[in-house]
């Protein structure tokens, strides 16, 4: 009577252990909405999965409109977002993550066995319905687990968006950079083809000597030289950024700005840089939440060590002649040889991996705020130095030699070894604004895709 009643009791809880096991479904948003709102909340910006082609043509549109004017840089971080295939690929991680924890939260599916037999006129048939309990019992840990996994997931993805923001961003300024640097080229270029060709003139009116007239042509020769060079940095430049932005065909044609933006009036004061890196960069996040998960899967490694296998099963058997036979049998692996030690030893390894990677994480954002943030005010006392002291300068010296040039102080060549001498400085002073404006990125990125809300300036 009491293992009629066990049999009963056990039998009712596989039945609401089947009926809640299939209750783990698919989200609607397959857990890309806090990926949306960490890009919304951080760059501003919109992301959409392409998981149809009326998703691929409201893209289309989108990036359509954004490219029918000249590219701002958040124009081009949000085309990015949209389109690049990379990150497109890297939501499907959502899908497999989700779909790792879909699996985990539903039971496997039970097992049915059937003899027949016949023996001389007697007929045999044994039937077997057999369910793993170990699974049914273990459902929550590991539903929890995979919980979890899902959650680091979501965090790790997100992050791709923010690496991808910052390459776009820094991209862009290289691009803009290259172009200005191109266009000034071609004026240095030209001013020296002019001199060389004057200096040829004077020179076979015997006005000048062929030292001046060889000095005069070497310039033109270097100018065209690095004309071409510049040229192929621009495209070099070009071309990296419309990769990030994934577009192809006409849409290559995109234009940018004539010049990188201005530098501001003062630079920005990050206070308590690596304490707000520390509690907001995603890849601590990440890390912290992958820890937390082994964890837990440490502990399940261990609850689990000596049962691998347990099995219940319902036996209905029919023999002629005889009464009906019902009852039930319990499967259980007997741990002779394999007590689970090893099992754990490899649980408790990839714990403490996974323990080192999150302090090497921490440490290396650390490290990466402080050398962004001296990076970044490295680069805009340069900048600031070259707007501020060496162009005016060279300004200043310009002006002088044009009024000496106009008092027939000078003659025209030594006018043009004066623009001469300018190239180096204008060059300098557009790298220089260029890798202010990549440093600033590179500050943001570090401090976990955007700067805090208590930003302070400083001159």
């Amino acid at each position: 009577m009491n293992f009629a009643i066990l049999s009963q009791r056990t039998m009712l809880g596989v039945v609401l252990a089947l009926l809640l096991g299939g209750c783990a479904t698919f989200s609607s948003d397959g857990g890309f909405d806090s990926v949306s709102k960490i890009a919304e909340s951080r760059l501003g910006k919109t992301v959409k999965p392409i998981r149809s082609n009326e998703d691929s043509q409201v893209i289309d549109a989108s990036i359509k409109t954004l490219l029918e004017k000249p590219l701002t840089v958040d124009d081009a971080v949000q085309i990015a977002l949209l389109n690049n295939r990379g990150l497109q690929a890297g939501y499907a991680e959502l899908g497999i993550a989700e779909a790792d924890l879909v699996q985990a939260g539903r039971l496997q599916n039970p097992r049915f066995d059937f003899k027949h037999v016949t023996q001389g006129a007697d007929t045999i048939i044994e039937r077997t319905f057999t369910l793993s309990l170990i699974n049914i019992i273990m459902l929550p840990q590991v539903s929890r687990l995979e919980h979890q996994r899902f959650a680091a997931v979501k965090l790790h993805v997100a992050n791709q968006v923010l690496h991808l923001a910052a390459d776009t961003r820094k991209a862009y300024f290289e691009a803009v950079a290259a172009q200005q640097s191109v266009m000034y080229a071609r004026q240095v270029n030209a001013a020296a083809e002019a001199g060389a060709e004057l200096g040829g003139r004077m020179a076979r009116v015997g006005n000048w000597s062929k030292l001046d007239q060889h000095r005069e042509q070497m310039f033109y020769a270097d100018a065209t030289a690095a004309l071409a060079r510049a040229e192929q940095e621009a495209v070099r430049a070009r071309e990296k950024l419309t990769r990030l932005m994934g577009l192809w065909g006409s849409e290559t044609q995109f234009q940018l700005p004539e010049r990188l933006p201005d530098l501001p009036a003062k630079p920005l004061q990050v206070q308590d840089a690596e304490a707000y890196a520390i509690k907001n960069r995603l890849d601590i996040q990440a890390a912290r939440q992958q820890t937390a998960s082994l964890a837990s899967s440490l502990g399940l490694t261990r609850t689990t060590r000596f049962i691998n296998v347990l099995d219940l099963g319902y036996v209905r058997n029919t023999e002629s002649g005889l009464p009906r036979a019902t009852g039930y049998e319990l499967s259980l692996e007997i741990p002779l040889f394999d007590w689970g030690s090893a099992r754990v030893a490899k649980a408790e390894a990839i714990y403490m991996q996974s323990v080192n990677h999150l302090a090497e994480t921490a440490v290396n954002a650390r490290s990466e705020v402080r050398e962004s943030y001296l990076g970044y005010r490295s680069a805009y006392d340069l900048a600031r130095h070259y707007r501020d002291n060496i162009v005016p300068l060279r300004k200043q010296i310009s002006d002088e030699n044009m009024l000496r040039y106009n008092g027939m102080l000078i003659s025209v060549f030594e006018l043009l070894a004066d623009a001469r001498e300018q190239v180096q400085s204008v060059n300098g002073y557009i790298n220089a604004l260029k890798d202010y404006w990549v440093a600033q990125t590179d500050l943001t990125a570090a401090l976990g895709g955007n700067l805090p809300a208590n930003l302070s300036n400083k001159e």
